[in-house]
């Protein structure tokens, strides 16, 4: 090789260096600052916290956009607004992208949609999770329907990803109009507290078209996306915070659909019982108490005093849980009512919370417990006018296509239609256990005595003696496992102190269980 091939090559080397150097600087100095400013980490340091030290390889650094018109020419946007690439979580690859606000606003051109494009059809291929991470101001006007048919192609990879590999997204700035859509078709959305906003139609035009006046966090920030409009999945406090929990969340699921998840030990014995486990539920089956104390009896404890759940939704809906823990080492999914709230009636919100929760745990190869407390539906005209009929019918048809291991345990009660819609056995679970406390009736043993026994109650000389009697006697013989259990409607009465080993026990029988599903194109869910 002459001097003059060696100082060439070491002139374009100089050169990409100094291009990858200005890329890395995204938006400049004082578009960082402002952002930084604004409570919000830069697009590179997201992707820094969120995966494993030193992990993360950049594709498509050098990208430019196309954009002519307008002056667009004469203006550089380091990576075209989104960094994209892969990386590792807890030594598992998923591949990432991330808006960079500080470019160009971080809006969406031919070239970025396409960067995330290229993201997930290779996350598809490979079989590994997408963590995506919005901070846009939507598509980028200068490229007029080239930054609209990105955003289709981004729905459509979206919706054929569904079910094939997780998708998980965190909003840590804007995302309005279309935008929203690709976040909606993903798994799971992160939020933060704010600094984050989600919404089709923003408060201009809303008070323009409408005359109300509201901002864009009370319309559309993290604590309105999950608790009005059940969007987001968890609202955080910080960005680290909503990054360290998307790490944890990931922890539970597989990579893709033709895995199991990750085993992960934390060195709780599978025989483990506890004596003061029936304390938690009171004798008065009116009287509530919290389920998430159940959880944290039976599934498997952290050695470092961590919570052993990860919640979804847990300001939406908050009649029912939905989450996921271990056990005996085994990721698990689990639904379960929370007489806190509303009784533990199923209402539209639950339905619907109920129902995603069970087909994605259905479609990720993920186990599915029913704790069950449930009184009935919600009854009122609002629910009724709202379509209770059409929601509560997902759980129904969730619960009866899943062919995971089902498995449900009634702590208290279950009457009428909710307690086919907590997954009995009519509905596909493989085991059904009870506690003695348990009521299982057509309804509550007051209303059916006043149906039942109201020619004697109505005679009686003391009508409220009779009617205490007669709640009674509907209670012994009807409101109880044990006529379930001789009809085989319940496989057994357990000792409330080994709900955990008897559990575990069930799940390993059938965790390998196989169901032919009817040959279709596909199902027609209630909406």
């Amino acid at each position: 090789m002459t001097n003059e091939d060696s100082r060439v090559r070491e002139q374009m080397l100089v050169e990409l260096q100094a291009r990858k150097v200005k890329v890395m600087e995204m938006g400049g100095a004082k578009a960082l600052e402002k952002q930084r400013k604004r409570g919000k980490l830069t697009a590179r340091e997201r992707i820094d916290k969120l995966l494993d030290e030193g992990t993360f390889h950049e594709i498509g650094m050098l990208a430019k956009h196309k954009s002519t018109a307008f002056g667009m020419d004469k203006i550089e946007i380091p990576a075209d607004g989104v960094i994209t690439g892969y990386g590792k979580i807890d030594g598992r690859t998923v591949y990432v992208f991330s808006q960079d606000f500080t470019s160009a606003g971080g809006t969406l051109s031919e070239i970025h949609g396409d960067k995330i494009c290229n993201i997930l059809d290779t996350a598809m291929k490979t079989g590994c999770p997408v963590m995506g991470i919005n901070d846009s101001g939507g598509a980028r006007i200068q490229d007029g329907v080239d930054s609209l048919s990105r955003y289709g192609k981004i729905f459509y990879r979206n919706t054929k990803a569904s079910g094939v590999i997780p998708q998980l997204c965190a909003i840590l700035g804007p995302c309005a109009g279309g935008a929203v859509y690709s976040p909606a078709l993903m798994d799971f959305i992160f939020m933060v507290k704010g600094t984050s906003y989600s919404f089709i139609t923003g408060p201009r035009v809303i008070k323009a078209i409408l005359g109300e006046e509201i901002n864009e966090l009370d319309l559309g920030g993290a604590d309105a996306a999950q608790s009005k409009a059940g969007v987001a999945c968890r609202s955080e406090n910080s960005e680290e915070e909503c990054l360290q929990n998307m790490r944890e969340l990931l922890s539970y699921l597989p990579s893709n659909n033709r895995e199991l998840p990750p085993r992960i030990e934390w060195g709780d014995t599978p025989d483990r019982t506890d004596e003061h486990l029936f304390d938690i539920v009171p004798v008065n089956p009116r009287k509530p108490y919290d389920m998430h104390k159940i959880i944290e009896v039976v599934f498997d404890r952290r050695l470092d005093g961590k919570k052993n759940y990860f919640e979804l939704f847990p300001n939406f809906g908050g009649n029912i849980i939905t989450c996921f823990a271990r056990l005996n080492g085994s990721t698990v999914g689990i639904i379960a009512n929370q007489p806190m709230v509303l009784a533990g009636c199923l209402d539209i919100n639950a339905s619907d919370k109920g129902s995603r929760f069970i087909r994605f745990c259905d479609a990720f190869n993920i186990p599915i417990i029913n704790l069950v407390d449930v009184p009935g539906y919600l009854p009122g005209k609002d629910q009724e006018w709202g379509g209770i009929i059409r929601h509560g019918a997902k759980m129904l048809y969730a619960y009866s296509e899943a062919t995971v291991p089902k498995i449900t345990v009634t702590i208290r009660k279950a009457y009428g239609g909710s307690y086919i819609g907590m997954c009995s056995k009519d509905v596909g679970a493989d085991y059904v256990f009870c506690w003695p406390t348990t009521e299982l009736a057509v309804m509550g043993a007051e209303g059916a005595a006043d149906i039942i026994f109201r020619k004697e109650i109505d005679e009686a000389e003391d009508r409220e003696k009779k009617r205490e009697e007669k709640i009674e006697e509907y209670r012994r013989i009807f409101a109880n496992p044990q006529r379930a259990a001789e009809h085989l409607h319940v496989d057994d009465v357990i000792n409330p102190s080994e709900t955990r080993p008897r559990l575990i026990s069930a799940l390993g029988a059938i965790i390998h269980k196989q169901e032919q599903a009817p040959a279709k194109k596909h199902d027609v869910m209630p909406t």
